[in-house]
């Protein structure tokens, strides 16, 4: 189900800040948890470091990426191939 239009997207307040000190491109990857947060058009030309809940997958945020949220972009699953043959 989608937020309100009154409300408007949630962008954790925190990840807002990091974003305002910095220039798109510079430095090294913002880390985040924020995996709810969605991607606004502020966003984009940064990279983020998502926490997957083991380690941190480095996003970086292009322009098709608006209006999604950053924990799509970093797999919490690891697929380890489904039985059959080994191949070999």
């Amino acid at each position: 189900m989608a937020r309100s239009l009154k409300k408007g997207p949630y962008v954790h307040p925190k990840l807002l800040k990091k974003i305002a000190a910095r220039k798109p491109g510079e430095g090294a990857p913002i880390k985040t948890w924020a995996r709810s947060s969605t991607i606004t058009p502020e966003m984009v030309g940064f990279t983020f470091a998502v926490h997957n809940g083991r380690d941190f997958i480095s996003v970086r945020v292009v322009e098709n990426m608006v209006g999604h949220k950053l924990g799509e972009f970093s797999p919490t699953r690891k697929f380890v191939r489904h039985g059959g043959k080994a191949k070999g």
